[in-house]
């Protein structure tokens, strides 16, 4: 059987990041993957690339979550960037009427190439109704920042007392994405299961290729839960899926560049194998 896995976030209409992201992780990982969109960011080359963001009414990211859980079980599901505190509510309704398993919450709380964060009730809501139910959630610096209290995070000692804070908060697991916010040699993650720290070292690739990474790592973490791994070789081969769309990112217009999502895989030679 295929794994089914859904992906309840935003969408990016410049394919790197958010429902575009996740879909193509997921198809990469042999999953088939449903959406629902809760928004739609767009980006406006004549403004210097300026982001909007238009939330679609929570009847219509009902109509949509009716329509994928028509064929439900799904064996994963991703939350990304909900944004409206409805929307919030009505991924939880989801979630305890279908008994959804396997869930990573991804806390968006702002657009990449913008400085505009979620409202603090949305925060506070996303924190009462989605972590608590969370097999794993995996905010950035900034975000683990917000979730425990603690703001800025420059260290590893100060990664680990936010993923402390944060598993108080109800999810099961936490994985802390270090990215190139945290000033070492090397690209660190940091997984915590409640009992044991785990860091996540990779090279960190000097790029700017980099939209879409931190969806990419959360939406691979949720196909490796929904093909049956375990928490933990999920995120261990999550951050191997995501190093490699990393190293391996294209320009894709002169404001920035994406992961390449077939990376890992190595996707863009499946055709050149068929003609050969």
């Amino acid at each position: 059987m295929i794994p089914k896995i859904l992906t309840i976030a935003g969408s990016d209409s410049s394919g790197g990041a958010g429902i575009q992201a996740d879909l193509k992780t997921f198809q990469e990982y042999g999953t088939f993957g449903f959406s629902t969109i809760t928004s739609f960011v767009t980006m406006d080359a004549d403004e210097n690339w300026s982001h909007t963001v238009t939330s679609l009414s929570t009847d219509l990211v009902d109509k949509q979550l009716k329509t994928v859980y028509a064929g439900a079980p799904l064996q994963a599901l991703k939350t990304g960037m909900l944004g409206e505190l409805d929307t919030i509510r009505l991924a939880r309704k989801y979630i305890d009427m279908y008994n959804q398993k396997n869930i990573v919450v991804d806390p968006v709380m702002a657009c990449k190439g913008t400085s505009e964060l979620l409202q603090p009730e949305n925060v506070a809501l996303m924190k009462e109704l989605l972590l608590p139910v969370a097999t794993i959630t995996t905010p950035n610096l900034i975000e683990a920042g917000i979730l425990s209290g603690l703001g800025e995070l420059a260290t590893i000692d100060d990664m680990k007392q936010a993923a402390s804070r944060i598993l108080e908060l109800g999810p099961k697991n936490v994985v802390i994405k270090g990215g190139k916010r945290l000033n070492t040699d090397k690209a660190i993650d940091l997984f915590y299961d409640g009992d044991a720290f785990l860091l996540l070292e990779n090279e960190k690739f000097e790029t700017d290729y980099n939209h879409g990474a931190g969806c990419t790592f959360a939406a691979a973490i949720t196909a490796g839960l929904g093909n049956g791994l375990s928490v933990k070789d999920s995120v261990l081969l999550a951050k191997k899926f995501v190093a490699a769309a990393i190293k391996n990112g294209l320009e894709i217009n002169p404001f920035l560049g994406h992961v390449w999502h077939g990376a890992y895989n190595q996707a863009e030679l499946r055709l050149k194998k068929e003609k050969n």
